[in-house]
């Protein structure tokens, strides 16, 4: 339990490298075995070594629930399979123009907030992937709402020019409190400097102490 400060390839920025639910932590293949499960162990769930499409960019080419992946049009047919074979989730490549799938999707177990930009058939695909209920919109401007909201099943947290309006609406899209702020010293895009689930938040080394405090009342860790 708890936030836990960390940095990945000596960057502040974990949420581009790793992406975590309730269920497993995926790593990028070949790092450090050792720090891997470390932070497997704060976040209390299973290790996994992955790529999607060939790089170890993770979090902006995947986005996750206790349900399924799913993985930016990039993804090759061997990582489908290994993610698959080593997760049993619902795993799909994104059929989508879009390929920073894990940028536009903010998603936990009850519910989906992801850019007005989606047709019909992109919505149809993400609720039979991730089991839950799909919301469309915006937030401070942004349809990259996989960059601006980072969440759990037990809260979200929300890029800090969000406006009441909007934090009521991601608020109802996944059926947990949010709040606003940064992370890693005044970075926006809240989702670069976090790995999170029901039981931990693993943020940037950058993360300044009220950044913390605020952290830990949004997932309630």
């Amino acid at each position: 339990m708890g936030v836990h400060l960390s940095d990945i390839y000596r960057n502040p920025n974990v949420g581009i490298f790793a992406k975590g639910n309730e269920k497993v932590l995926i790593m990028p293949v070949a790092y450090s075995e050792l720090k891997s499960e470390r932070l497997a162990s704060l976040l209390g769930v299973k290790l996994l070594h992955a790529s999607v499409g060939g790089t170890r960019l993770l979090g902006p080419l995947m986005a996750a629930n206790s349900n399924g992946l799913l993985l930016s049009r990039f993804a090759e047919d061997d990582e489908i399979v290994m993610l698959k074979r080593e997760t049993g989730l619902n795993v799909e490549r994104f059929d989508s123009f879009y390929s920073s799938v894990g940028n536009l999707l903010a998603v936990n177990d009850h519910g989906a907030a992801v850019g007005d930009v989606f047709s019909s058939a992109e919505v149809r695909q993400i609720k039979e992937v991730f089991g839950v209920p799909v919301e469309k919109g915006r937030v401070a401007g942004y349809y990259q709402l996989g960059a601006v909201v980072a969440a759990s099943n037990n809260g979200a947290l929300v890029h800090p020019r969000a406006t009441e309006v909007e934090l009521k609406w991601v608020k109802e899209a996944l059926h947990v409190d949010c709040e606003v702020s940064s992370v890693n010293g005044g970075v926006p895009f809240v989702a670069s400097g976090v790995i999170v689930n029901s039981r931990a938040a693993i943020v940037g080394t950058s993360t300044t102490g009220p950044e913390l405090f605020i952290l830990g009342k949004a997932f309630k860790v």
